[in-house]
C-alpha cells in the first residue's frame, strides 16, 4: 500500500488477510445468532416503556451493522472481486459506523432515560413517554444518516484496481466531510461516555442513600444495580474506548502529507485491532439485555422453555416488592 509521500508500505497479510476476517467471521455469526434471537424475543414484548423502546432500536443497529461484516471479510481476505473493496468504501463501511454510532447513542438515551426516573422521579414528564421515545429514534437516525450518508455520495471517484485505500475514492469535499464526520463522531462517543459515567454514578449514589435510609434488602438490591452499571460501563470501556483513542492519531495521519511508513503502519495495525473490538459489541449488547432487562430475561427463558432459579425468582420478587428505585434501573 503506498502512503502519501509515495512510499510503498507492505501490511502483514498474515493479520489483514487471514486473521481479522476470521476474527470478523466469528462475530458476524455470533452477532447473527445472538441479535436474532434478541430480536425474536423482543417481538414478543409490547413497548410500554421508553426503555424497551430504546432497546429495540439496539438490536436492529446491531443486526445491520453485524450484515455488514461479510463485505469487509470478502475484501480484506481478497476472496471476491477487487471492487469488492469500492463497495465497502462507498457503502458498507458507511453503514457500519453508522449504526455503531446509533447504538452508542442510544444507550447514552437509556443512561439518561435510568438517571432521569431514579433521581427525579417526582419531574417525570411526557418527555419519558413512549411515543416521545420514539419520535427521539426517530430524530436520532436522521441525524447520523445525516452525518454518515454524504460519506458514500462523495466517495465518488472512479475506482480502478490500485486504489485500495478508501480517501483515495473520495472528492476533495469528500476527504473534508470524511474529517469532519470523523471529529464528529469522535465528539458524540466522548459526550455520551463522560454522560453514562455521571448518570450512573448519580444512579449509584441515590441508591446507595436510599438503602441506607430503608435498609430493609438493601445489599441485595444494592448488588444487583451496581452488577447492571458496571456491566454497562465494563462493555463500553472494552469496546470502544480503546478504538476512539486509536481513531485520533489515525485520522490525523490520514489529512497529513509526510508520514513515515512504520508510522502508518503501527496506527493502522492499532485502528483495526481497536475496530475488531468495536465491531464484537454486536456480540455482547444482547448479554446486556439479560443483565438490564428483566422482561427480556423473563420472556427468553419462556420461549426457551427454561425455568429461572428459585433463588433468581425470589430475587426478582423481592426486589420489585422492597425497592421501586431498584425497579427504575432494572426493569425486573
Amino acid at each position: 500500500m503506498i502512503n502519501s509521500s509515495g512510499n510503498y508500505c507492505i501490511y502483514s497479510k498474515v493479520l489483514t488477510k487471514q486473521a481479522l476476517p476470521l476474527a470478523y467471521g466469528l462475530i458476524f455469526i455470533g452477532g447473527i445468532l445472538l441479535n436474532g434471537v434478541a430480536a425474536w424475543v423482543f417481538l414478543h414484548i409490547p413497548s410500554k416503556t421508553s426503555f424497551i423502546v430504546y432497546l429495540k432500536n439496539i438490536v436492529v443497529a446491531d443486526l445491520i451493522m453485524s450484515l455488514t461484516f461479510p463485505f469487509k471479510i470478502f475484501a480484506d481476505s481478497e476472496i471476491g472481486p477487487w471492487q469488492l473493496n469500492t463497495v465497502v468504501c462507498r457503502f458498507s463501511a458507511v453503514i457500519f459506523y453508522l449504526n455503531m454510532y446509533m447504538s452508542i447513542t442510544l444507550f447514552g438515551l437509556i443512561g439518561f432515560d435510568r438517571c432521569y426516573k431514579v433521581v427525579k422521579p417526582q419531574f417525570l414528564t411526557s418527555a419519558h413517554t413512549v411515543r416521545c421515545s420514539r419520535i427521539v429514534c426517530v430524530a436520532m437516525w436522521a441525524l447520523h444518516m445525516l452525518i454518515s450518508l454524504p460519506n458514500s455520495i462523495l466517495t465518488n471517484k472512479t475506482p480502478t484496481k490500485d486504489n485500495s485505500k478508501c480517501v483515495d475514492l473520495k472528492s476533495t469535499l469528500g476527504v473534508q466531510w470524511h474529517q469532519a464526520s470523523n471529529y464528529t463522531c469522535l465528539a458524540i462517543f466522548w459526550i455520551v461516555f463522560l454522560l453514562l459515567i455521571f448518570f450512573y454514578s448519580s444512579i449509584a449514589r441515590k441508591i446507595y442513600f436510599s438503602h441506607r435510609k430503608f435498609k430493609k434488602n438493601s445489599k441485595l438490591s444494592r448488588k444487583k444495580t451496581n452488577r447492571n452499571i458496571c456491566t454497562i460501563m465494563l462493555v463500553f470501556i472494552i469496546c470502544f474506548v480503546p478504538y476512539h483513542i486509536g481513531r485520533i492519531p489515525y485520522t490525523l495521519s490520514q489529512a497529513s502529507s509526510q508520514n513515515r511508513c512504520e508510522e502508518q503502519k503501527v496506527l493502522f495495525y492499532i485502528k483495526e485491532l481497536t475496530l475488531l473490538l468495536s465491531a464484537a459489541n454486536v456480540c455482547l449488547d444482547p448479554i446486556i439485555y439479560v443483565f438490564l432487562c428483566q422482561p427480556f430475561k423473563q420472556r427468553l427463558y419462556q420461549k426457551l422453555h427454561l425455568k429461572m432459579r428459585t433463588s433468581e425468582e425470589l430475587e426478582n420478587s423481592r426486589s420489585r416488592k422492597s425497592n421501586a428505585i431498584c425497579e427504575t434501573v432494572v426493569i425486573s
